[in-house]
C-alpha cells in the first residue's frame, strides 16, 4: 500500500516560513500573558491582559488549525497551498479576514464559543478517500491537541492563589479549543466533519450537498441559537473539559475577564 504522503517531501522546512504577521500575533499574545500574570485579579489590567492573551492566542490556534490542513495537503502533493501562502501561518491568508478572524473574535468575546474560522482551499478531489480524511481531520486534531496541552499545563501548574488571572485566562483558551474541536467535527457541509464524511458519500449526494457548503456557518449559527441544541453542546463541552481536572469555574472566570467591558 502506498503512503498517502509523498516520500520526496521530508520535513518541509524550506516551504514552512512563519510570516512576520504570525510572529507579531505571537508577540502580542505573550504581552497579554505577561500583563495577566502580573496583574491583580480584580484589576483593569488583568482584564485587558486576559482579553489580549485569549483573543490573540485564539488567532494563533486558528493559524495552526488551517496550517495543519495545508501542510497535510502539501505533503500529499498539492503544490498550490504553498503558492497561496498557506504554509506561512499568516492569518490574512486564510480566507476572508472579516469572516475568518473578526467574526470568531466577536463570538469569543460575546459567547465564549471557538467558531471555525479561516479556510484553506485544497484540491481534495485529487486524493484518495483516506488522504482526504487525513486532510480534513488535521485541523480539529490540532484544536484537540491544543486543548490537551493548555489544560494539562493549567492542571499541573495553575493556582487560584498565585497569578489567578493568567490561569483563568489560559483555562478559558483551553475551553475554546474544546468548543472548536467539537464544532469542527460536526458533519455539516463546509465544516471539517463533513470533509471526514464526504468521501463515503455517493457522487449524487455530494453534488446535492455541495450547494449548502457556503451556508455551513449560517446553519451552525442556527443550531447554536437553538436552546435545546445549545444545551446539549455545552454539556458535551464541559464534560470533556472537566476530564482535565481543571475546575469548570476557572474557564467561566476567564470568560468574564475576557469580556473586560462588563
Amino acid at each position: 500500500m502506498s503512503h498517502p504522503f509523498r516520500n520526496d517531501r521530508r520535513a518541509g522546512r524550506g516551504a514552512v516560513r512563519p510570516s512576520p504577521i504570525f510572529l507579531l500575533v505571537v508577540a502580542i499574545t505573550v504581552v497579554g500573558g505577561v500583563l495577566a500574570w502580573n496583574a491583580d485579579l480584580d484589576s483593569t489590567t488583568a482584564k485587558y491582559g486576559v482579553f489580549v492573551m485569549v483573543v490573540f492566542g485564539w488567532i494563533i490556534t486558528l493559524c495552526l488549525h488551517e496550517f495543519a490542513h495545508a501542510w497535510t495537503a502539501w505533503r500529499a502533493g498539492d503544490n498550490e497551498v504553498e503558492l497561496r501562502g498557506y504554509l506561512t501561518l499568516n492569518p490574512l491568508k486564510y480566507s476572508h479576514p472579516l469572516l475568518s478572524i473578526v467574526l470568531p473574535m466577536v463570538f469569543i468575546a460575546l459567547g465564549g464559543i471557538g467558531l471555525p474560522g479561516g479556510a484553506v482551499y485544497v484540491h481534495t478531489h485529487n486524493f484518495s478517500p483516506r488522504t482526504q480524511r487525513i486532510i480534513s481531520g488535521a485541523g480539529p486534531a490540532v484544536n484537540a491537541v491544543c486543548a490537551v496541552v493548555l489544560l494539562l499545563i493549567v492542571r499541573l501548574l495553575g493556582s487560584a492563589h498565585s497569578h489567578p488571572a493568567f490561569w483563568y485566562g489560559l483555562s478559558f483558551l483551553g475551553f475554546l479549543q474544546v468548543t472548536a474541536a467539537l464544532l469542527n467535527i460536526l458533519p455539516l457541509p463546509g465544516l471539517d466533519g463533513y470533509g471526514l464524511l464526504e468521501p463515503s458519500l455517493s457522487y449524487q449526494t455530494r453534488r446535492a450537498l455541495d450547494q449548502f457548503k457556503p451556508f455551513g456557518m449560517l446553519i451552525l449559527f442556527a443550531l447554536l441559537f437553538t436552546p435545546a441544541i445549545n444545551s446539549v453542546f455545552f454539556d458535551a463541552v464541559y464534560s470533556l473539559y472537566e476530564l482535565s481536572g481543571v475546575p469548570s469555574n476557572w474557564s467561566r472566570y476567564g470568560s468574564f475577564l475576557t469580556r473586560f467591558w462588563t
